[in-house]
């Protein structure tokens, strides 16, 4: 007899020496594991702005995309997620599929950004890289692909430049910013922001990160390094571990005036929702947002639950909405096997039904 878990002392003991073998064989295994370096995909920088540059993706075949499709990803962290390895690249699926694929880099911000604003990330940044895109295609507007808190950016951008964004693509994107299971956002709703950020200047990353973790402690401090050791003695394996944890640390800081506007006008004031986004001196209103909309969200999201993305149908302007879920989280969008053969295929596939 033994107890509901099944742990006899034979047990115990097969289970001893197997961790002692992969322990052992992990030794052998960080010998050996080469440049885990990130990116799949050559690229080459096409405008540059302080510390945000506008690249270009070069793939295996010439696109056959006529329209520039710009990636906006979020500051916080580095956008080479969607390109993270040969077969785990969200840009390499495009390319594939023939579309011109551009990405803004943000850099990382350091005390001379202190007081960047949204403006200057959505009219500056952001919109210096659609118009230097106009001019390279000839093109009157642009296909902007928003992620995360980049699509929010993209919201806001094309509510104030609507003849300049041809159609517009959200993943996991929030909207509404109040939903009951945003976590994140019910912890944000209390802070003051502006003590916050005067006393700290730009916002660390590490204390983005801590936060971002402590959202799912046991998967994210605890068990996923407890199933590192199943994968010692695995060289690939490893790298692909590493890899994506070396992106989850390569965490910017936040500029601090950028970082108070976005707390106080989205996650306090919900603004997409109930009105108030003001960049510059311009209001956000997502009625004006009326070109072809495609919107992507993750079944599983814990940091963009699903109500707060569909929430965009019921504020958009267009005419022409879609939406896609993908069963997956935050990250499993962009790097998980069943994402390189859905998220590619249906943003191409939408794309391409639009182009005329």
């Amino acid at each position: 007899m033994h107890g509901p878990l099944s742990i006899t002392p034979d047990r115990l003991a097969n289970e001893s020496m197997r961790v002692q073998h992969k322990l052992a064989a992990g030794l052998q295994t960080l010998r050996e594991v080469g440049d885990y370096d990130y990116g799949a995909t050559g690229k080459e920088e096409i405008w540059r702005d302080g510390k945000t540059v506008l690249y270009r993706y070069v793939g295996a075949k010439t696109p056959t995309a006529k329209v520039p499709l710009l990636v906006c990803y979020a500051l916080v962290n580095r956008p080479y997620m969607v390109d993270l390895q040969a077969d785990r690249s969200l840009v390499r699926g495009l390319l594939e599929r023939g579309e011109d694929v551009y990405i803004i880099d943000w850099g990382y911000p350091d005390r001379s950004d202190r007081y960047l604003t949204l403006e200057d990330y959505i009219e500056r940044f952001l919109g210096g890289a659609v118009d230097v895109l106009r001019r390279r295609s000839g093109r009157d507007a642009v296909n902007l692909l928003g992620i995360c808190q980049g699509g929010a950016f993209s919201l806001c951008y094309a509510s104030l430049h609507p003849d300049k964004v041809k159609n517009l693509i959200t993943m996991v994107t929030p909207v509404d910013f109040h939903t009951d299971d945003n976590m994140l956002s019910n912890w944000t709703r209390e802070l003051d922001v502006d003590l916050f950020v005067d006393t700290l200047g730009n916002v660390p990353a590490d204390m983005m990160n801590f936060c971002y973790l402590t959202l799912k402690p046991w998967r994210l401090f605890v068990q996923k390094y407890v199933g590192l050791v199943d994968i010692l003695d695995d060289r690939k394996a490893m790298e692909d571990f590493l890899r994506m944890e070396k992106w989850i640390f390569d965490s910017p800081d936040q500029a601090g005036e950028a970082f108070r506007q976005f707390i106080k006008q989205f996650y306090q004031g919900n603004g997409f929702i109930e009105g108030g986004i003001v960049i510059g001196e311009r209001e956000v209103d997502l009625g004006f947002v009326d070109m072809p909309v495609l919107n992507i969200y993750a079944e599983q999201d814990h940091l963009v639950p699903p109500d707060a993305s569909r929430a965009l149908k019921d504020v958009v302007g267009s005419d022409d909405y879609s939406e896609v879920s993908f069963r997956g989280g935050h990250i499993g969008i962009y790097v998980s096997g069943r994402a390189q053969k859905e998220v590619p295929t249906a943003i191409h596939d939408w794309l391409a039904a639009r182009a005329r």
